[in-house]
């Protein structure tokens, strides 16, 4: 076997697995994070917010889809941007795509521990959720056919649970409850709560890191992405609306389990309905604890085969086909943010904050990518056509750049934190002679040359 034969993943993935993965990458987000808007903006305040980011995300990926059709690379934007700018716009969006992969997957780990320890209050948080995440690498390893297989499987019951607890809690709706305190801080909580409305749909732009193992990927990737933007914001919708109707919502505002304690007050703490809910909410955080860890492998994978990071996490296994070392670093990072958080005792918005962060500054440059791959490379073919342009790409780079604003405004020394480690790896990337050198991908290596030679 050569050297390329050693980076190459295998094509296996089909629509319903592309449908799998964005909706289980994204999921979680529906059960715990986005409660955290409540505390910044009441219920009516985060729901405007929220549809302003539905109608953000809508026409992001519409707009993404063309990228990700026309360009099947594993390091999505990473690889849209070096197309369009070159290498140094090119780092600071794989920098962005790695910390909104890295530090998604300890969040979830977080809720996951957290539903664990509400079930069993003597298995420890932190504990449970390294576990997992030292499980769903070894899954993710074993090859990425049975990887999808298991996000369908999952996927399925995580939608089916949310569809039920809607069912559940809703004969307890209570407009009056939903209206008490609607806008507590004003417009400023709506600017406020932008990133948990994020949380929602947060990680869909995932389905692009396995873009290089799916079967026909230019007809079969917008089909996958469709279809999960639309079950995501049903989902998303009722079960915000439904469960800040049930109580006073400041009683589920600033927990790791807003789902499970709402059937508690619904039902009753001694149901046994509350706690066979707790334990198939289960599903949810683990679709997309599963799905992050399979993103920010492909994500190091494809960084690392171009060359932006040490060689060695490239590797692709012999038999299972998949980058058994990328998805082990990336494994290794979530565990040592996890251990990290165990002397503080809430920090899961804050690891949420920071992910919202890499992923908003990830749209921002992708949309700019796609405005001048649009001029620069007008014969690129392109299977999926983003509808409606310039206008959906210009609405979501605009609300991108709305929404980047306010996290910095309102999250400012977590914002410095993001952006002190873009400038490290910045200045490193310049020492290092990298933004100088030809790219070795050879999806990338016609354009890399043109780039640099131009300059």
């Amino acid at each position: 076997m050569n050297d390329k034969d050693s980076e190459k993943l295998k094509k296996v993935l089909r629509p319903i697995h592309l449908w799998a993965i964005a909706v289980g990458l994204v999921i979680s987000g529906v059960y715990f994070g986005w409660n955290n808007g409540w505390t910044v903006a009441g219920t009516i305040g985060m729901l405007i917010a929220t549809l302003v980011v539905t109608l953000m995300y809508i026409t992001f990926v519409f707009s993404y889809t063309e990228l990700t059709a026309s360009i099947p690379h594993a390091g999505g934007a990473f690889a849209y941007a070096y197309r369009a700018m070159g290498p140094i716009v090119s780092l600071i969006a794989g920098y962005a795509t790695l910390i909104d992969f890295l530090f998604a997957a300890p969040a979830i780990g977080f809720s996951l521990g957290s539903y664990f320890n509400f079930l069993y209050p003597a298995i420890p948080v932190v504990g449970s959720a390294i576990a997992f995440n030292i499980l769903f690498v070894i899954i993710n390893i074993l090859g990425i056919k049975e990887s999808a297989a298991f996000s369908v499987f999952i996927t399925l019951l995580a939608v089916a649970e949310l569809l039920l607890f809607m069912g559940v809690i809703g004969p307890g709706f209570k407009m009056s409850n939903y209206l008490a305190h609607p806008m507590p801080f004003g417009w400023a909580g709506v600017f406020a709560a932008l990133p948990y409305a994020i949380w929602f749909y947060l990680a869909i732009e995932g389905v692009a890191m396995v873009a290089e193992e799916v079967k026909d990927p230019k007809r079969n990737i917008p089909r996958g992405y469709i279809y999960g933007i639309v079950t995501l914001v049903i989902l998303a919708l009722g079960v915000m609306i439904l469960t800040g109707g049930i109580t006073d919502w400041r009683k589920l505002s600033n927990l790791d389990y807003p789902l499970p304690a709402a059937i508690s007050i619904v039902l009753g703490n001694t149901s046994s309905l509350t706690k066979v809910f707790t334990g198939i909410g289960l599903f949810g955080l683990i679709a997309s604890f599963h799905g992050i860890i399979l993103a920010a492998s492909r994500q190091v994978f494809a960084m690392s085969r171009s060359g932006y990071l040490p060689k060695f996490l490239s590797a692709v296994n012999n038999k299972f086909k998949t980058p058994h070392l990328a998805l082990i670093f990336g494994g290794l990072v979530s565990i040592a943010i996890l251990l990290l958080g165990i002397p503080f005792k809430h920090i899961t918005d804050k690891v949420i904050i920071i992910s919202v962060m890499g992923a908003v500054s990830m749209y921002i440059v992708s949309m700019l990518s796609l405005f001048i791959l649009r001029r620069k490379e007008p014969q690129l073919e392109r299977p999926f056509i983003s509808p409606f342009y310039p206008y959906f790409p210009g609405i979501a780079l605009l609300l991108c750049c709305i929404c980047l604003f306010a996290i910095i405004y309102f999250n400012f020394v977590l914002s410095l934190y993001f952006f002190g480690g873009l400038s490290v790896a910045l200045v490193l990337f310049l020492l290092m002679g990298k933004h100088k050198e030809k790219i070795t991908d050879d999806v990338l290596l016609v354009q890399a040359e043109a780039f640099i030679d131009s300059k």
